[in-house]
């Protein structure tokens, strides 16, 4: 089995809106990560970056300048540019936000999508979707879906797990590969899974802290836990599963 983290670019914002405690004056440049696994005959991508079309005016492409103004994208290669996706046997999706879905319109529309029921039902809900700050342009449209509720045997082999870790979301998940866990925004820095200092905004702050203490067990049991926007430790390259 082979994981390989990719860079999807990088948005930069207040430090103290991704980090309680820090600065609202002060930006901070987050890198923007993508996963793909590859095992036996299965290419499954974990998130999909930024959207290519919203890089150079995020806040004029999804139609929100005054919350959108807050953001700056940068972005040397999209996924498209990395992985064939013509070749994916699936996606998944840890949670709906820009970050991690804007390159789902890129993956062809017969490549199996799988979330969370509780996510992609919220994604759809208008005040759900404004609570939460997702942009539906980002997964409008027809696609072959898989719905899961709750922990998920992906393969039906314990070798790709999907653990139910919501708060920043209603339905955010995190992905075990072996001996990893993709953690993605249950916490952006790795301090996160013990300070709890989260963004300002989340679906719950009281679950995600619930979901942090889930996955800074596995981390004391020895598994290797990342965290979604951590520049110190989200390098491109393979992680060993």
């Amino acid at each position: 089995m082979k994981l390989q983290l990719l860079n999807a670019g990088w948005f930069t914002c207040p430090y103290g809106l991704m980090r309680q405690g820090e600065s609202f004056e002060e930006p901070f440049r987050f890198p923007v990560s993508a996963f793909l696994i590859e095992t036996g005959e299965e290419r499954i991508l974990v998130d999909t970056g930024l959207n290519p079309a919203a890089i150079a005016d995020p806040g004029g492409f999804y139609g929100q300048p005054e919350a959108m103004g807050l953001f700056g994208f940068e972005q040397e290669r999209s996924v498209a540019d990395q992985v064939d996706l013509e070749t994916l046997t699936m996606v998944v999706l840890t949670h709906l936000h820009w970050d991690h879905v804007g390159g789902l319109p890129q993956v062809p529309p017969s490549v199996p999508v799988v979330v969370q029921r509780r996510e992609w039902e919220a994604g759809h809900e208008p005040e759900q979707v404004k609570s939460n700050f997702f942009m539906p342009r980002d997964y409008e449209g027809e696609r072959e879906l898989l719905l899961v509720d709750g922990d998920h045997d992906l393969l039906g082999d314990g070798s790709v797990e999907l653990l139910s870790t919501p708060g920043h979301t209603p339905g955010h998940q995190s992905v075990r590969v072996g001996m990893v866990v993709i953690g993605a925004d249950v916490g952006h820095f790795a301090a996160s899974f013990e300070d709890h200092r989260f963004p300002a905004f989340a679906a719950d702050h009281e679950a995600q802290a619930r979901s942090a203490q889930r996955l800074y067990g596995l981390r004391e049991a020895g598994l290797t836990v990342l965290p979604g926007h951590d520049p110190e430790l989200m390098l491109p390259g393979a992680v060993t599963p």
